[in-house]
C-alpha cells in the first residue's frame, strides 16, 4: 500500500469491460485505501476483438491471488503455447512456422537456433526452422498443455484463450471483493473544473459522479481523454492497413482442443482460430480498402466451410493507433480509449496491464501529482510503438504476392527508424543479437521472437544456393536437439484432459 495515496482518494473508471475491470483490480489491489468505482451502462457490450493473451496475463492473475482453477473454467479458457502462422510465405519449406513464448527450458536449445539462424543468413546449409528448437512448438503440435509434471523443474511461459465477456464479468465480481464500487449509469458528459481537470461525470439522469482521478475505458470513443480533454489521436493507418474484422464462432473439436492460436493468411488480411472449451473463436482481420465487408464475410465462410450456414457473423471496425498522451491532467486512458494495435499478437490486455502498473508507479513516485506525467507518457508510447513495429514486420516481411494487399504490404515504406535498422541488419547478415540489444527493444519482443518471425517466413538465401557448412559451423546436431525436446515433452499431459480435470475438480 502506497502512503502517497491518501485515504478516500476517489478514482472513477468510466467503462467496464475487460480493460476497465482489469484496471479496477490492479488499482484496488495496490491502493486499498482509495475509493474506486466503475461506471458503466449495462446495455453496452464488450467488443472482444481477439480472445487471446500473452504470458503477462498469468502474472496479472497471480498478482491478484486468483488460481487458474478459479477463473479458467468460468471463462471457457484454454492454454496458449504460442501462435502458428500459416500461408504468410510462399517460399518452399516455409508455408508455416510457430512463434513460441520464450521459456527457461529454451536455454538448452535456443543457442543452436541463434547460431543456425545467423549462418543460414550467410548462405550455409544449416537448419534454422524455429519449430525444431522450442519445446512449446512441440507441445502445440501435439496438443499438450504447458503445465509440467511435478518432477520437471522448469516453468513454461504461456498465455490463454478466453471468452472476453466472461473475463470481464469475472474481474467485475473479483473487484467487488476488493471494495470496488459499481455504478450503473449512462454518462452524457464530463464536468470540468476551473483548473481544466475533470471534476465529475454527469449521467443522463442528472446524477453527478465526482472524483479526484478518472480512468477512461470508454472504448474507441475515448469520451474523457479525447472528447473532453482534447488529446489527439495518432493513427497507424500508414503502418498497418487492417481496419475491420468479421467474427464468427464454430463448435469445438470434440476430439482435441488446440493449445495454440492459428493465424492463417487470407487474400486481404488474416484469420484467427482461437480454441475455447465451448467453441472456437474465428475472425478475419482485413483492410477495407481492398475488399468489401460482404466479400470478406464470404471469404471467411469459405475458409471455415460455412458458405451454406446460417451462423451469424459480427462485423467490426477498428481504429488502429494510439493517443499522443495516455495520461493528461487527472485522467488516464486504458484499452481502446488509449489505442489499439490489431489483435495479431494478442497484446491488448498486456498493454492495459503495463499502462496501469506503470501509471501507479509514476503517480506514487510523483507524490500523487503529475510530476512524472511526461516521462510516463514517453515510456508507454514507446511500448506501443515497439509492439506496432513488430506487428508491422509481419506484413513487411511477408513472402507472398497473390493479391495487391500482400504486395503493397511487402512494399510499404512507412517504417520507423527502429524497424528499418532491424530489417537492414537481418538482410545485410549483421549481428541481430547486438542490434536488438543496442536498440533496447527486447523489452517488447525478444531476439527469439524477431528471429522466429523473419526466419519462419524463409527470409534466407534460397536453398538451391546454399553452401555445405565447414566443420567449425557443425556445432549442433539436430538429432540431439529433437531428442532433447521429445524427452522433455514426456512431462506434459494432453491439453483436453488437463482442462477436463480442472473442470471436474
Amino acid at each position: 500500500m502506497s502512503e502517497a495515496i491518501r485515504p478516500g482518494f476517489r478514482i472513477v473508471i468510466l467503462g467496464g469491460g475487460t480493460a476497465g475491470w482489469m484496471a479496477a483490480n490492479l488499482l484496488a489491489a495496490r491502493w486499498p485505501q482509495a475509493d474506486i468505482s466503475v461506471v458503466e451502462a449495462t446495455d453496452i457490450g464488450i467488443i472482444g476483438v481477439g480472445e487471446g493473451s500473452t504470458p503477462q496475463l498469468k502474472a496479472f492473475f497471480d498478482g491478484l491471488g486468483v488460481a487458474e482453477t478459479d477463473w479458467m473454467p468460468a471463462c471457457n479458457a484454454t492454454y496458449k503455447n504460442g501462435i502458428s502462422f500459416h500461408g504468410w510465405s510462399d517460399r518452399p519449406g516455409h508455408s508455416s512456422y510457430f512463434h513460441p513464448f520464450p521459456a527457461p527450458i529454451d536455454v538448452h536449445t535456443s543457442p543452436a537456433f541463434f547460431f543456425h539462424s545467423h549462418y543460414r543468413r550467410h548462405g550455409y546449409d544449416l537448419n534454422a526452422d524455429p519449430d525444431r528448437f522450442f519445446l512449446s512448438a512441440w507441445l502445440a503440435r501435439h496438443g499438450k498443455a504447458p503445465i509440467p509434471a511435478e518432477n520437471f523443474p522448469f516453468e513454461m511461459a504461456y498465455g490463454y484463450h478466453f471468452d472476453a465477456y466472461r473475463v470481464g464479468a469475472f474481474l467485475r465480481d473479483h473487484a467487488r471483493t476488493l471494495g470496488v464500487g459499481h455504478i450503473e449509469a449512462r454518462i452524457a458528459a464530463a464536468v470540468l473544473a476551473e483548473t481544466g481537470d475533470i471534476a465529475a461525470l454527469k449521467a443522463d439522469d442528472g446524477r453527478e459522479i465526482a472524483g479526484d482521478f478518472f480512468i477512461d475505458s470508454s472504448g474507441f470513443r475515448s469520451a474523457l481523454l479525447q472528447e473532453t480533454l482534447k488529446v489527439k489521436f495518432r493513427s497507424f493507418a500508414d503502418n498497418l492497413f487492417n481496419d475491420a474484422a468479421i467474427v464468427m464462432p464454430t463448435p469445438p473439436d470434440p476430439a482435441r482442443t488446440n493449445s495454440h492460436t492459428r493465424a492463417t493468411a487470407m487474400k486481404h488480411g488474416w484469420a484467427w482460430d482461437i480454441p475455447l472449451t465451448n467453441r472456437s473463436g474465428n475472425g478475419y482481420v482485413y483492410a477495407s480498402r481492398y475488399v468489401t465487408a460482404d466479400e470478406a464475410e464470404t471469404e471467411l465462410r469459405a475458409h471455415l466451410g460455412l458458405l451454406d450456414s446460417d451462423v451469424e457473423a459480427r462485423r467490426l471496425t477498428m481504429r488502429v493507433g494510439r493517443v499522443e498522451a495516455p495520461w493528461r491532467r487527472n485522467c488516464l486512458a486504458v484499452g481502446l480509449s488509449q489505442g489499439f494495435i490489431e489483435p495479431l499478437e494478442a497484446t491488448a490486455l498486456h498493454l492495459v496491464q503495463a499502462t496501469v502498473e506503470g501509471f501507479m508507479t509514476a503517480f506514487e513516485k510523483g507524490g500523487a501529482t503529475n510530476a512524472e506525467e511526461r516521462a510516463f507518457n514517453a515510456e508507454i508510447n514507446a511500448r506501443f510503438e515497439g509492439v506496432r513495429d513488430y506487428i508491422v514486420c509481419h506484413y513487411r516481411a511477408n513472402l507472398r504476392g497473390d493479391t495487391a494487399y500482400w504486395r503493397d504490404n511487402a512494399a510499404n515504406d512507412a517504417l520507423s527508424d527502429s524497424l528499418r535498422r532491424i530489417l537492414a541488419c537481418w538482410f545485410s547478415r549483421g549481428d541481430m543479437k547486438r542490434e536488438i540489444a543496442d536498440q533496447g527493444v527486447a523489452k517488447y519482443y525478444s531476439l527469439t521472437s524477431w528471429l522466429c518471425l523473419l526466419g519462419g517466413y524463409g527470409n534466407y538465401p534460397r536453398a538451391d544456393g546454399l553452401a555445405p557448412p565447414p566443420p567449425e559451423l557443425r556445432r549442433f546436431e539436430m538429432a540431439k536437439i529433437d531428442d532433447f525436446i521429445r524427452r522433455c515433452a514426456y512431462n506434459f499431459r494432453d491439453h483436453k484432459s488437463v482442462l477436463a480435470a480442472m473442470t471436474a475438480g
